[in-house]
Protein backbone atom coordinates (compact mmCIF):
# COMPACT_ATOMS: atom_id res chain seq x y z
CA UNK A 1 0.00 0.00 0.00
CA UNK A 2 1.27 3.24 -0.95
CA UNK A 3 0.98 5.80 2.02
CA UNK A 4 3.76 7.77 1.00
CA UNK A 5 3.94 11.66 0.77
CA UNK A 6 7.10 12.22 -0.04
CA UNK A 7 7.85 15.09 -2.35
CA UNK A 8 4.26 16.61 -1.51
CA UNK A 9 3.50 19.67 0.08
CA UNK A 10 0.57 20.01 2.69
CA UNK A 11 -1.83 22.91 4.25
CA UNK A 12 -3.45 21.92 7.43
CA UNK A 13 -5.93 24.31 9.12
CA UNK A 14 -6.58 24.27 12.73
CA UNK A 15 -3.22 22.93 13.46
CA UNK A 16 -2.22 24.26 16.44
CA UNK A 17 -4.08 21.83 18.25
CA UNK A 18 -6.58 18.94 18.81
CA UNK A 19 -7.34 17.14 15.59
CA UNK A 20 -5.50 19.39 13.17
CA UNK A 21 -2.00 19.29 15.39
CA UNK A 22 -2.17 15.32 15.27
CA UNK A 23 -3.33 15.19 11.25
CA UNK A 24 -0.04 17.57 10.58
CA UNK A 25 2.30 15.26 12.65
CA UNK A 26 0.55 11.88 10.49
CA UNK A 27 1.08 13.63 7.48
CA UNK A 28 5.05 14.65 8.27
CA UNK A 29 5.55 11.22 9.69
CA UNK A 30 4.54 10.10 5.96
CA UNK A 31 6.99 12.38 3.97
CA UNK A 32 4.85 15.51 3.40
CA UNK A 33 6.36 19.16 3.70
CA UNK A 34 3.55 20.48 5.85
CA UNK A 35 2.50 24.44 6.22
CA UNK A 36 0.01 24.77 9.60
CA UNK A 37 -2.15 27.04 9.39
CA UNK A 38 -4.08 28.91 12.83
CA UNK A 39 -3.76 32.28 14.53
CA UNK A 40 -1.94 31.54 17.59
CA UNK A 41 1.44 31.76 17.14
CA UNK A 42 2.72 30.33 20.12
CA UNK A 43 1.17 27.17 19.59
CA UNK A 44 2.02 26.94 15.99
CA UNK A 45 5.46 27.04 17.02
CA UNK A 46 4.87 24.25 19.29
CA UNK A 47 3.47 21.84 16.41
CA UNK A 48 5.96 22.98 14.53
CA UNK A 49 8.65 21.73 16.53
CA UNK A 50 6.92 18.24 17.15
CA UNK A 51 6.74 17.29 13.01
CA UNK A 52 9.12 14.69 11.94
CA UNK A 53 11.89 16.16 9.24
CA UNK A 54 13.73 13.00 9.00
CA UNK A 55 13.08 12.46 5.01
CA UNK A 56 14.18 16.26 4.62
CA UNK A 57 11.10 17.75 4.49
CA UNK A 58 11.22 21.54 5.67
CA UNK A 59 8.11 22.72 7.57
CA UNK A 60 6.46 25.91 8.27
CA UNK A 61 3.26 27.87 9.39
CA UNK A 62 0.94 30.88 8.63
CA UNK A 63 -0.55 32.52 11.42
CA UNK A 64 -4.18 33.97 10.07
CA UNK A 65 -7.28 34.19 11.80
CA UNK A 66 -10.59 32.79 9.76
CA UNK A 67 -12.55 35.87 10.31
CA UNK A 68 -10.11 38.03 8.12
CA UNK A 69 -10.70 36.22 4.80
CA UNK A 70 -8.63 39.09 3.09
CA UNK A 71 -5.25 38.56 5.34
CA UNK A 72 -6.16 34.58 5.14
CA UNK A 73 -6.09 34.64 1.07
CA UNK A 74 -3.51 36.81 0.93
CA UNK A 75 -0.93 34.49 2.88
CA UNK A 76 -1.66 31.39 1.50
CA UNK A 77 -1.37 33.54 -2.26
CA UNK A 78 2.22 34.04 -1.19
CA UNK A 79 2.49 30.94 0.10
CA UNK A 80 1.83 28.95 -3.35
CA UNK A 81 4.77 31.22 -4.47
CA UNK A 82 6.68 28.73 -2.95
CA UNK A 83 5.25 25.73 -4.93
CA UNK A 84 1.66 24.09 -5.30
CA UNK A 85 -0.05 22.44 -2.26
CA UNK A 86 -1.17 19.00 -2.87
CA UNK A 87 -2.96 18.62 0.39
CA UNK A 88 -5.27 20.67 1.69
CA UNK A 89 -6.60 19.38 4.82
CA UNK A 90 -9.90 22.36 6.30
CA UNK A 91 -10.14 21.91 9.68
CA UNK A 92 -11.89 24.66 11.80
CA UNK A 93 -13.04 24.42 15.32
CA UNK A 94 -16.58 24.31 16.03
CA UNK A 95 -18.94 27.15 16.41
CA UNK A 96 -20.74 27.60 19.76
CA UNK A 97 -23.18 25.15 21.38
CA UNK A 98 -26.73 26.43 21.92
CA UNK A 99 -30.31 25.69 20.95
CA UNK A 100 -30.89 26.79 17.17
CA UNK A 101 -33.80 28.50 18.23
CA UNK A 102 -31.72 30.89 20.70
CA UNK A 103 -29.39 31.74 17.61
CA UNK A 104 -29.52 35.11 15.82
CA UNK A 105 -28.43 35.88 12.34
CA UNK A 106 -24.73 36.44 13.45
CA UNK A 107 -24.37 33.39 14.49
CA UNK A 108 -25.04 31.63 11.29
CA UNK A 109 -23.15 34.11 9.31
CA UNK A 110 -20.03 33.86 11.27
CA UNK A 111 -20.06 30.05 11.22
CA UNK A 112 -21.10 30.14 7.66
CA UNK A 113 -17.98 32.43 6.95
CA UNK A 114 -15.41 30.57 8.90
CA UNK A 115 -15.91 27.61 7.30
CA UNK A 116 -17.54 27.48 4.50
CA UNK A 117 -16.50 30.63 2.67
CA UNK A 118 -12.87 29.88 3.87
CA UNK A 119 -13.13 26.78 2.71
CA UNK A 120 -14.16 27.92 -0.39
CA UNK A 121 -11.21 30.24 -0.81
CA UNK A 122 -8.97 27.86 0.16
CA UNK A 123 -9.52 25.02 -2.48
CA UNK A 124 -9.93 28.11 -5.27
CA UNK A 125 -6.47 28.94 -4.27
CA UNK A 126 -5.00 25.40 -4.68
CA UNK A 127 -6.86 24.35 -6.96
CA UNK A 128 -4.06 25.26 -9.98
CA UNK A 129 -1.02 23.62 -8.77
CA UNK A 130 -3.22 20.75 -7.95
CA UNK A 131 -4.47 20.00 -11.66
CA UNK A 132 -0.54 21.64 -12.48
CA UNK A 133 1.23 19.04 -10.67
CA UNK A 134 -1.45 16.21 -11.04
CA UNK A 135 -2.01 15.24 -7.81
CA UNK A 136 -4.77 16.74 -5.31
CA UNK A 137 -6.42 16.13 -2.16
CA UNK A 138 -8.68 17.75 0.00
CA UNK A 139 -10.03 16.67 2.81
CA UNK A 140 -12.24 18.28 5.29
CA UNK A 141 -12.86 17.64 8.81
CA UNK A 142 -16.24 18.41 10.03
CA UNK A 143 -18.79 15.98 12.27
CA UNK A 144 -21.23 13.21 12.19
CA UNK A 145 -23.76 15.88 12.37
CA UNK A 146 -24.05 15.55 8.67
CA UNK A 147 -25.75 12.30 9.06
CA UNK A 148 -27.53 12.73 12.81
CA UNK A 149 -27.65 16.46 14.40
CA UNK A 150 -26.42 17.17 17.60
CA UNK A 151 -28.53 18.06 20.25
CA UNK A 152 -27.26 21.79 21.52
CA UNK A 153 -25.22 22.48 18.48
CA UNK A 154 -27.87 24.10 15.97
CA UNK A 155 -25.40 26.30 14.39
CA UNK A 156 -23.26 23.56 13.94
CA UNK A 157 -25.31 20.84 12.70
CA UNK A 158 -26.37 23.62 9.76
CA UNK A 159 -23.25 24.56 8.78
CA UNK A 160 -21.66 21.39 8.64
CA UNK A 161 -23.96 19.89 6.44
CA UNK A 162 -23.54 23.03 3.82
CA UNK A 163 -20.03 22.23 4.03
CA UNK A 164 -20.62 18.64 3.04
CA UNK A 165 -22.58 19.54 0.12
CA UNK A 166 -20.16 21.98 -0.88
CA UNK A 167 -17.69 19.07 -0.87
CA UNK A 168 -19.83 16.44 -2.70
CA UNK A 169 -20.25 19.42 -5.62
CA UNK A 170 -16.54 20.23 -5.63
CA UNK A 171 -15.83 16.47 -5.81
CA UNK A 172 -18.15 15.95 -8.92
CA UNK A 173 -16.10 18.50 -10.44
CA UNK A 174 -12.45 18.16 -10.00
CA UNK A 175 -12.60 13.94 -10.11
CA UNK A 176 -12.10 14.52 -13.85
CA UNK A 177 -8.44 16.15 -13.11
CA UNK A 178 -8.01 13.34 -10.48
CA UNK A 179 -8.42 15.21 -7.60
CA UNK A 180 -10.39 13.86 -4.42
CA UNK A 181 -12.21 15.59 -2.29
CA UNK A 182 -13.82 13.50 0.94
CA UNK A 183 -15.21 14.28 4.32
CA UNK A 184 -13.92 12.72 7.46
CA UNK A 185 -16.76 12.92 10.67
CA UNK A 186 -15.22 12.83 14.07
CA UNK A 187 -17.26 11.21 16.80
CA UNK A 188 -16.15 12.39 20.06
CA UNK A 189 -12.62 12.95 20.09
CA UNK A 190 -10.72 13.84 23.35
CA UNK A 191 -9.59 17.40 22.26
CA UNK A 192 -10.63 20.83 24.23
CA UNK A 193 -14.08 21.32 22.15
CA UNK A 194 -15.56 17.85 23.96
CA UNK A 195 -14.07 19.09 27.08
CA UNK A 196 -16.30 22.07 26.55
CA UNK A 197 -19.20 20.93 25.34
CA UNK A 198 -19.14 18.14 28.59
CA UNK A 199 -18.53 20.86 31.19
CA UNK A 200 -21.14 23.00 29.95
CA UNK A 201 -23.43 20.01 30.22
CA UNK A 202 -22.23 19.38 33.74
CA UNK A 203 -23.09 23.02 34.65
CA UNK A 204 -26.36 22.92 33.24
CA UNK A 205 -27.43 19.68 34.48
CA UNK A 206 -25.14 19.99 37.79
CA UNK A 207 -24.18 16.37 37.53
CA UNK A 208 -20.36 15.72 37.63
CA UNK A 209 -17.79 15.57 34.55
CA UNK A 210 -17.57 11.79 35.18
CA UNK A 211 -21.31 11.34 35.09
CA UNK A 212 -21.24 13.27 31.72
CA UNK A 213 -18.37 11.62 30.31
CA UNK A 214 -19.98 8.14 31.01
CA UNK A 215 -23.14 9.40 29.23
CA UNK A 216 -21.69 9.81 26.07
CA UNK A 217 -19.19 6.66 26.36
CA UNK A 218 -22.49 4.93 26.40
CA UNK A 219 -23.55 5.68 23.18
CA UNK A 220 -20.27 4.44 21.70
CA UNK A 221 -20.13 0.48 21.09
CA UNK A 222 -16.32 1.40 21.32
CA UNK A 223 -17.21 2.68 25.28
CA UNK A 224 -14.50 5.44 25.02
CA UNK A 225 -13.14 8.65 23.17
CA UNK A 226 -11.22 8.72 20.69
CA UNK A 227 -7.63 9.98 20.42
CA UNK A 228 -6.65 12.62 18.03
CA UNK A 229 -4.27 10.88 16.48
CA UNK A 230 -7.62 7.86 15.21
CA UNK A 231 -9.13 10.89 12.85
CA UNK A 232 -5.53 12.03 11.92
CA UNK A 233 -4.88 8.13 10.40
CA UNK A 234 -8.05 8.34 8.59
CA UNK A 235 -7.23 12.14 7.00
CA UNK A 236 -3.94 10.93 6.13
CA UNK A 237 -4.81 8.05 4.49
CA UNK A 238 -7.57 9.68 2.08
CA UNK A 239 -4.07 12.14 1.49
CA UNK A 240 -2.28 9.62 0.47
CA UNK A 241 -2.03 7.83 -3.03
CA UNK A 242 -3.43 4.37 -1.68
CA UNK A 243 -6.91 6.56 -1.27
CA UNK A 244 -7.13 7.61 -5.31
CA UNK A 245 -9.95 6.21 -6.01
CA UNK A 246 -12.48 7.38 -2.92
CA UNK A 247 -14.06 10.64 -3.80
CA UNK A 248 -16.97 12.75 -2.36
CA UNK A 249 -17.70 10.40 0.65
CA UNK A 250 -18.60 11.04 4.32
CA UNK A 251 -16.38 8.51 6.80
CA UNK A 252 -17.39 8.53 10.29
CA UNK A 253 -14.94 7.74 12.57
CA UNK A 254 -16.71 7.70 15.85
CA UNK A 255 -16.34 3.64 16.93
CA UNK A 256 -20.07 3.27 15.58
CA UNK A 257 -21.70 5.71 17.43
CA UNK A 258 -23.73 6.86 14.38
CA UNK A 259 -26.91 4.45 13.64
CA UNK A 260 -26.83 5.48 10.20
CA UNK A 261 -25.02 3.93 7.56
Amino acid sequence: MDLSLLGKNALVGGASAGIGRAVAIELAALGARVTLLARTESSLQATLAALDTSQGQQHGYLVADFSDSVDLLQKVTALLEQGPIHVLVNNTGGPPGGPIVEQGAEAFLAAYHNHLICNQLLAKAVLPGMKASGYGRVVNVISTSVKEPLDNLGVSNTTRWAVAAWSKTWANEVGPFGITVNNVLPGYTRTGRLVEIIEKRAAATGQSIEAIESQFKSHVPLRRFAEPAEIASTVAFLASPAAAYINGINVPVDGGRTRSL
